[in-house]
């Protein structure tokens, strides 16, 4: 479980909007570093749109991004990415016509030490580059028992397994924040619980922090040290799994029941 370590990640005030819409308002939250936070609301609560703004996928109307205590507001994604911080997506997007291991050399280009001239050439450069790059790629699958499977195309793999590689692939980038969005959306019972197990040890194994959005109220409470609640985008609840899963404000957002007692 997390200690009382610094933020990591503090949203200060986010503010996103699209013509009209406001589709998160106001929000401030702090991630402490090697925590795994749960965000958590109905459908259209705004969860998305909070990675897509840390991500830089979406600009802010207002407020502040602060990444290891530094502004990453207005940053482009790749930059983002550079500085430590990978996502999944609600929808799975690995490179489908790839095989494995290539989805996971995609995704660590940014390690490489050669430019296109050398790539072109085939330079020892090169060579020694992409042989460090693909060891590296080989431990990572067999970390995740995908060793066997680094030749097949990636669309090949059954679904729980595709959901593994994309968490793979973003661990391939070395972040320090990993965003996972549903990770356990289409899983049945046992390919749920061995994420849950997959996902407390990436903690300590890869020093990382997580945030989470997840609607599998057994995965939230399961494992994630704290949970903050959004609905209509704006934060409704925030605090340990045991208390969000009695706050009256978050039973009414999820099942339309009164806050208060009927007279």
């Amino acid at each position: 479980m997390a200690s009382d370590a610094h933020p990591l990640l503090s949203l200060r005030d986010l503010t996103v909007r699209f013509g009209g819409l406001t589709a998160v308002s106001d929000l401030s939250l702090d991630v402490p570093s090697g925590s795994l936070l749960g965000l958590i609301g109905p459908n259209g609560a705004g969860k998305t749109t909070v990675f897509n703004a840390i991500t830089g996928v979406y600009p802010l109307a207002s407020g502040d991004l602060l990444f290891d205590g530094h502004s990453i507001a207005g940053l482009a994604p790749h930059r983002i990415a550079r500085l430590g911080i990978a996502r999944t997506f609600q929808n799975i997007r690995l490179f489908r016509g790839l095989s494995v291991l290539d989805n996971l050399r995609a995704a660590m280009h940014q390690d490489s030490d050669y430019g296109l001239l050398r790539a072109a050439a085939r330079s020892r450069t090169w060579a020694a580059t992409e042989a460090r790059l693909e060891a590296a790629a080989l431990d990572l699958l067999a970390m995740f028992d995908l060793r066997d499977r680094a030749s097949e195309p990636a669309a090949s793999l059954p679904y729980g397994d595709q959901r593994r590689l994309e968490i793979v692939r973003a661990l391939a980038t070395n972040p320090r924040l990993l965003l996972l969005d549903e990770p356990a959306a289409g899983m049945n019972p046992a390919e749920t619980s061995s994420l849950m197990h997959l996902l407390r040890g990436l903690l300590t194994r890869f020093s990382l922090t997580i945030l989470l959005i997840e609607h599998d109220m057994r995965v939230v409470m399961g494992i994630c040290d704290r949970v903050v609640v959004l609905n209509y985008g704006s934060q409704i609840a925030a605090g340990a799994p045991r208390e969000i899963a009695h706050d009256r404000a978050v039973i009414e957002a999820y099942l339309g029941e009164p806050t208060d007692a009927s007279p």
